[in-house]
């Protein structure tokens, strides 16, 4: 009892003593520099975007996104978060581009041209490639699977904005203030290939081949001559993009709004035409002849239908919601009473497509990978809540570029880290996240990245000191400085 309130006694006593220099709150950043270094990242991107300077000095492009990923990757919210993150002094020792303040970032952001922000996809091309053959050197089969099939999948996402002077934004259906980023991402990588910052009121459907094509150039040499599919959502349930996919010799599923064609499609449809979902329950697939005026000739209809369960409240009594728009329409009016009564009550998808639907099989095969589309959702979560996409910070159209950019840059480095460092059991490769799948940026600035640690300097060495129970640095740091360096 004794010993007990004599360290009471003693905590009542704590002190506080001079900051120690030594100390930082991002010992993770060596990691993310040694991957950064490794991959050659910041020299890819200045060879592709060039000089925004007349004098050699400073900070280059490459830099100022490079440096805006890893403040996104260390948690900083704003631009002024570039100043928090050098003010930590051990940390800018382990920081890829250290140093970067938040005016200067700004200020360079505004010197690229429109052709310069097209070159950084060329520059993350390059980066691909990069990862692609340092994979390759270490996991030769896991290299080629990759580069047999390739999966792109195009979206975009509203981040929403509260300044009325900012320029390049504009009300969405919804009343929002948004920016727009039209993404175009290598699904089986979780990287970005290209990407446009659109306004609220910019309709994707347009924009959708050449971002499409400039996707297609960004894929490394292996994975553009393997097997490559397309899949987009019913928001890009236009023509265009079908001819383009078959011009580039890709395959497409696109998502078809629920029309009236498609619903009288339906009543065509035999009670034995349906085969059972994969990895779905009470889900069923069938195949409809379907083939819109100027779309590739090859193309039909995927139906997808699941059974709801009115009494157990799987369909909302709001006309407006969503799953009830998924109702047949002679269902759709019925009050949720009626729908109880009824024998049967089905939530329908259609899909457009020129893949191979020729059998059932193939057609649930085929369903079951589109509807895997929803990994773009994940990047734009891990985009927004993982770094900061979920707000545009400048007034300047160019420095929300750069943002954006940096943001969509720290999920391609979280998606390389996993590739480069996760390790494979069977068919299923283990990464550093919870349940031993692909970390998301959260997840990874936990365990990884923002762990605290003493840099102490003996002998002309750097050694980091964390604190127990924190062996994921030395982990994943053995294997990114087991791979060749990129040439």
């Amino acid at each position: 009892m004794g010993r007990v309130r004599e360290i009471q006694r003693l905590r009542r006593r704590v002190r506080i003593g001079a900051p120690d220099q030594s100390l930082t709150q991002y010992s993770g950043m060596a990691a993310v520099t040694e991957l950064v270094d490794r991959l050659g990242m910041v020299r890819l991107l200045d060879a592709a975007i060039g000089s925004i300077k007349s004098r050699d000095r400073g900070f280059t492009a490459g830099q100022v996104l490079v440096g805006m990923a890893c403040a996104q990757l260390a948690g900083e919210d704003f631009l002024v978060g570039l100043d928090r993150f050098r003010t930590d002094a051990a940390g800018q020792v382990l920081a890829a581009v250290p140093g970067l303040a938040s005016t200067t970032a700004a200020g360079l952001a505004r010197r690229l041209s429109d052709g310069q922000w097209r070159a950084v996809e060329t520059g993350l091309g390059n980066i691909a490639a990069a990862a692609l053959d340092t994979l390759a050197a270490v996991a030769p089969q896991r290299a080629r699977q990759l580069s047999q099939t390739v999966t792109i999948d195009l979206d975009t996402t509203d981040v929403e904005v509260y300044g009325r002077h900012k320029r390049a934004v504009a009300f969405n259906h919804q009343g929002q203030r948004v920016g727009r980023p039209h993404v175009a991402t290598w699904a089986e990588t979780a990287t970005v290939l290209a990407a446009d910052l659109m306004s609220g009121r910019d309709d994707p459907r347009p924009h959708a081949p050449e971002l499409l094509r400039r996707a297609l150039a960004a894929l490394p040499a292996p994975a553009r001559v393997g097997r490559i599919r397309l899949r987009a959502d019913a928001g890009y349930f236009a023509g265009e993009l079908a001819r383009a996919a078959l011009f580039a010799d890709v395959e497409f599923a696109i998502g078809a709004k629920r029309i009236a064609p498609l619903w009288r499609l339906l009543d065509s449809v035999p009670a034995e035409g349906w085969t059972d979902a994969l990895d779905m329950d009470r889900a069923q697939v069938a195949v409809a002849e379907y083939c819109p005026d100027w779309w590739p000739a090859t193309t039909r209809l995927l139906i997808r239908r699941v059974r709801l369960e009115v009494s157990a409240g799987q369909v909302s009594a709001d006309p407006r919601a969503r799953r009830r728009r998924t109702l047949h329409p002679d269902q759709r009016a019925l009050p949720i009473a009626e729908l109880a009564d009824a024998d049967q009550v089905y939530g329908y998808s259609f899909v457009v497509t020129n893949l191979d639907v020729s059998t059932g099989e193939r057609a649930a095969a085929v369903e079951h990978w589109y509807r895997h589309r929803t990994s773009i959702e994940n990047m734009f979560r891990d985009a927004k809540h993982g770094a900061a996409l979920r707000h545009l910070p400048s007034g300047h159209p160019e420095v929300n570029t750069a943002w954006m950019w940096g943001a969509l840059l720290a999920a391609s480095i979280a998606g390389w880290l996993h590739q480069l460092t996760a390790t494979r059991s069977g068919a299923r490769l283990f990464g550093h996240g919870i349940r031993g799948g692909q970390a998301m940026i959260a997840t990874l600035r936990h365990r990884l990245i923002r762990v605290p640690a003493r840099l102490v300097r003996h002998a002309g060495e750097l050694t980091l000191r964390p604190p127990p129970g924190h062996q994921l640095l030395d982990e994943v740091l053995t294997r990114i400085r087991a791979l060749p360096a990129a040439s």
